[in-house]
């Protein structure tokens, strides 16, 4: 029996074992791969991967923590906007990073035959590399402020997860109609940016009026980052740790960005598969 007709005879579950084994594997060598060349040649190296992020951090607490006394509200506004910060840039470069993958990749779309969703899929993982680095001087930063942790913080794994996925939906759908329409890439800059102020990032969400709350609460972004501020920063004051849940009024109110998650997931997945075989003559 011939080494092929071997492998073609392996039951049903063994091929699809096969398949994810070596789709991760390729997951991991680009992603890695990505993640050094991004960096390679640079003085400073991985090091541009806090600086980034770190110094609009400075610019927006200089303003709005000093100038305009936001500060003096809360004692914990630097770490909340830090927060902020760190998971928004996150958001946006995966996202950015997604949307242009496949394009980036032609070469590899045309040579090699493979599952396309792990292009996109690496993107976000490249940047979720450098969102690893930037918790971790979170980390720092919540040990300078001396806040102890809880067991409660444990909670933040799932949250995580909930952020990736979000992030990975959104960029299938934006790789898809990327190699279609080039013009995403201005719109999907245009809507970061909105996105940015329309988010309680730089102020704090007790601000908004209680319609606009909701209004927001429906970007699952937002619900994300009020959770997670919620259960790093429970010290501080009840109205900078409004959640979804606080907003409505009822807990069952966190099943409606969980449901966009998934909705938007099923979405981009349909559309992503739909268009795979289109992509190699496109880009």
């Amino acid at each position: 029996m011939s080494a092929v007709s071997g492998i073609a005879d392996r039951p049903a579950p063994a091929r699809k074992y096969d398949q994810l084994r070596t789709r991760l594997r390729i997951l991991h060598v680009v992603a890695s791969a990505d993640f050094k060349l991004k960096y390679s040649g640079s003085a400073l190296g991985y090091v541009w991967s806090l600086i980034k992020p770190f110094t609009l951090f400075t610019m927006l607490y200089l303003v709005f923590g000093r100038v305009f006394k936001l500060g003096v509200i809360s004692h914990y506004y630097a770490l909340s906007l830090l927060l902020g910060i760190v998971l928004v840039t996150f958001f946006n470069d995966a996202t950015m990073l997604g949307m242009y993958s496949l394009v980036a990749r032609e070469s590899l779309l045309r040579k090699l035959s493979f599952a396309r969703s792990v292009i996109p899929t690496s993107a976000t993982l490249t940047a979720a590399i450098t969102f690893a680095v930037n918790l971790i001087a979170i980390a720092a930063f919540v040990a300078w402020k001396q806040v102890v942790p809880q067991l409660g913080w444990f909670l933040l794994f799932p949250l995580m997860l909930e952020l990736y996925i979000w992030v990975l939906a959104i960029s299938l759908i934006l790789s898809a109609l990327f190699v279609r329409l080039r013009d995403i890439g201005q719109i999907w800059e245009l809507v970061l940016q909105v996105l940015f102020y329309a988010t309680p990032i730089i102020y704090p969400i007790g601000y908004l009026p209680e319609w606009a709350r909701k209004l927001v609460f429906l970007n699952p972004f937002t619900q994300i980052l009020q959770d997670v501020r919620a259960i790093v920063l429970y010290p501080d004051i009840p109205p900078n740790r409004i959640t979804i849940a606080t907003a409505f009024g009822t807990p069952w109110a966190r099943l409606i960005p969980i449901t966009i998650v998934l909705v938007v997931a099923t979405f981009g997945v349909r559309l992503f598969r739909r268009e795979e075989p289109y992509f190699a003559e496109r880009v």
